[in-house]
């Protein structure tokens, strides 16, 4: 089915008579895009789904092979009645993902002395430039460095630091020796930590002994110590290593290595601690004698790159699997196209390197591109609330991409942000579905209705874009996914595994692979398919629902256990939130189920205000008559309404709606809270809980 297409398959070029408002890029912008318009896109569509083979041959071409491909490109198993579920691409190609992000602009393309990175710290004070010549050496000393401590291909090493340049470097070594990297967000608990370097088997942690975020000090390294003994109770003796008496600047100090057994712990340093002279190191005694020449391992395209865990709202986080030659392809391909890289321009990400949305855009798409990127240590709001916009008029950065959580947050503080943002070009948003309102003030005051808001949806798994429009090409709809990305053959089921044509809503699957897809849970083959194919065999399951509309765009519905039955009637938590935030006094919402006796289940939500403004019974009132009955239908009354000055986030901004609904539903024992970002705010909630319907 095409990408766009109505229940005969007949395609459309573009939307004809959207039922939404669509926006186009201003003239001009784009003269030399790679993909100038929706027709080429198309035609480029069909040719990544007709022609796999020839499609991403051409890809790899840009790429260095030790040995390079040859034969079938692509193999998989979607479908658990056949067997086990597997997917291979280029299998027996050998080459090395570190020496074509970094060797190959450095020799081969010529941009050595070409910045890599601008480095953000915490405070605009602190602040460092990167060049591609730079960055090779330090990950090649990096490299040496772990090789001499015992690394080898196929180790798994933990990395826990907060966004300094040391994180870029560690990640990189890794994947030049052939080690696999386990990155874990420096802000988990040391539960979270130990969990995860357990999983992993890892012998070896990088991690850092504190950061500041905003004005508050975050002391890393006792978490990982605490997280340190918890492996120890649970399986072999390990070390931690004590901290920098001297600092450099900002979370940068000295980084040490400390061996014990088999475990190696480094930390980048600031904090005093003490010091044992019987197995600490300071790598930068280790590094003084360390060559900045390191001859990279040559790796099977198949061979494992990082393992990265994820979580849904129960269970064990899953340690995704991601494999070398599909995902540089993947996130080099989808870098270039969806932000439309060219070479002048310079890139900026605010995500996490914690997170898949830093691997991929951050690290790795960039980079296989020779890419000019901005790497941000700090937060939105600090030292001021013009911070972001600070920066991009520093830098001149022209592709701006972030989370909707954060322009939510920005929106509170004005419409006129008082920097030069004339240098944009393209904006993103990552991290899940952006509510209408949003998408607007984006576009509005932003991008001065002059940038293109690209709207990203994909996941862990994927391993990069799945749905997204193309800055040029694709006529956008605020809060739409729009069309799949090149190879992703998107499908549409009902509850009973039926495939759905034309305008449809229900589970959003996918009919076959695409080269940066997940490879696999860590050591468990079983949860892999059972979590991802077993649902309906012959489909990767996303476990997001989602609604096709006439022009055969996209939209993302939320988690499908964030979608609600109410009296057989099924409504997406994401529709109604942007319902709610619609109103002018609104600045953020969410919205859970709670059982009903009559409905099955009803509407609970939650609403952050705006500065200044009031909770009271005549804004419960429009909210249910503007925000649902007017908007969605009187199906979508909320039962109850209740104000939440604060939302229970992860550190990376997502909001925990298995907090919520328990919440609503008056759960006391809520469980683990270590990925909160203000536990707090989940008292505060429970303190102004309302026990009557609003």
């Amino acid at each position: 089915m095409s990408p766009v297409s109505d229940s005969s398959n007949r395609v459309i070029p573009g939307p004809q008579e959207p039922e939404e408002k669509t926006y186009h890029p201003s003239d001009g912008l784009f003269t030399d895009a790679h993909v100038p318009d929706f027709d080429a896109y198309l035609a480029l569509y069909k040719k990544s789904t007709e022609e796999p083979e020839e499609f991403w041959a051409d890809v790899a071409q840009e790429f260095y092979w030790k040995k390079p491909p040859s034969g079938q490109m692509l193999q998989f198993n979607f479908d658990v009645n056949k067997g086990n579920i597997y997917i291979k691409f280029m299998e027996g190609a050998k080459t090395n993902i570190c020496y074509n992000v970094l060797d190959r602009n450095v020799h081969e393309r010529n941009l050595g002395e070409k910045v890599a990175y601008y480095w953000e710290g915490n405070s605009p004070n602190h602040h460092q430039t990167i060049t591609y010549n730079q960055l090779l050496r330090n990950v090649c000393r990096c490299a040496n460095a772990l090789k001499l401590l015992g690394v080898k291909k196929g180790d798994r090493v933990a990395i826990y630091l907060p966004m300094i340049p040391e994180l870029v470097y560690t990640m990189l070594a890794c994947a030049r020796i052939g080690a696999v990297h386990s990155i874990v967000f420096a802000g988990f608990s040391s539960e979270s930590l130990c969990e995860r370097i357990m999983d992993a088997q890892c012998n070896i942690l990088v991690t850092a002994d504190g950061v500041y975020r905003g004005d508050k000090l975050i002391n890393l390294k006792k978490t990982a110590s605490e997280a340190l003994e918890r492996c120890k109770e649970r399986y072999v003796p390990v070390c931690c290593s004590p901290l920098s008496e001297e600092p450099l600047f900002t979370s940068v100090g000295q980084t040490i290595m400390t061996k014990l057994l088999s475990r190696v712990c480094v930390c980048v340093g600031v904090l005093q601690t003490p010091w044992d002279e019987s197995c600490d190191i300071w790598w930068a005694d280790l590094m003084d004698g360390v060559s900045d020449e390191c001859e990279p391992e040559w790796m099977d395209s198949e061979d494992p790159l990082f393992i990265l865990y994820t979580s849904g709202s129960t269970g064990k986080p899953k340690g995704v699997v991601h494999t070398v030659t599909g995902y540089m392809l993947y996130t080099s391909l989808t870098f270039k196209y969806v932000f439309d890289y060219h070479h002048d321009d310079v890139y900026w990400c605010t995500a996490d390197i914690g997170w898949i949305t830093g691997h991929s855009y951050i690290t790795y798409g960039p980079l296989a591109n020779g890419a000019t990127s901005v790497l941000f240590e700090g937060v939105p709001v600090y030292p001021h609330v013009g911070r972001l916009w600070e920066i991009i008029e520093k830098y001149g950065v022209s592709k701006f991409y972030t989370a909707p959580t954060a322009i939510r947050l920005l929106m509170k503080y004005g419409r006129e942000p008082l920097y030069d943002l004339s240098s944009l070009r393209v904006l993103g948003t990552v991290g899940e579905p952006i509510n209408p309102e949003a998408w607007l003030w984006y576009y509005d005051v932003v991008g001065q209705q002059r940038c293109p808001v690209i709207d990203t949806f994909w996941q862990t798994e994927t391993g990069g874009h799945v749905l997204t429009p193309l800055p040029a090409a694709t006529p956008l709809k605020p809060g739409s996914a729009t069309c799949p990305f090149f190879g992703v053959q998107p499908a549409v089921l009902n509850e009973h595994g039926e495939e759905l044509e034309g305008e449809a809503e229900g589970y959003l699957v996918f009919r076959k692979p695409w080269p940066g897809i997940m490879r696999g849970v860590y050591g468990n083959q079983e949860r892999f398919e059972s979590t991802y194919f077993r649902k309906f065999p012959g489909f990767y399951v996303t476990g997001d629902g989602c609604r096709r509309d006439k022009d055969g765009y996209y939209w993302i519905t939320g988690r499908i256990d964030d979608m609600l039955n109410v009296s057989g009637h099924l409504l997406s938590t994401a529709e109604v939130e942007a319902a709610l935030t619609e109103h002018p006094s609104v600045a953020e919402a969410a919205v859970v189920s709670r059982p009903h006796a009559v409905k099955g289940e009803c509407l609970y939500c939650f609403v952050t205000l705006k500065d200044h403004k009031e909770f009271n019974r005549t804004l419960m009132e429009e909210l249910k008559r503007k925000g649902q009955r007017e908007k969605i239908g009187p199906i979508a009354t909320p039962d109850f309404i209740q104000n939440a000055p604060g939302l229970p986030k992860t550190r990376s901004g997502k909001i925990m709606r298995r907090v919520l609904r328990q919440i609503a539903r008056n759960e006391k024992d809520l469980g683990d809270l270590s990925t909160l970002a203000d536990p707090k705010v989940v008292e505060v909630l429970f303190s102004q809980r309302w026990e009557a319907a609003a």
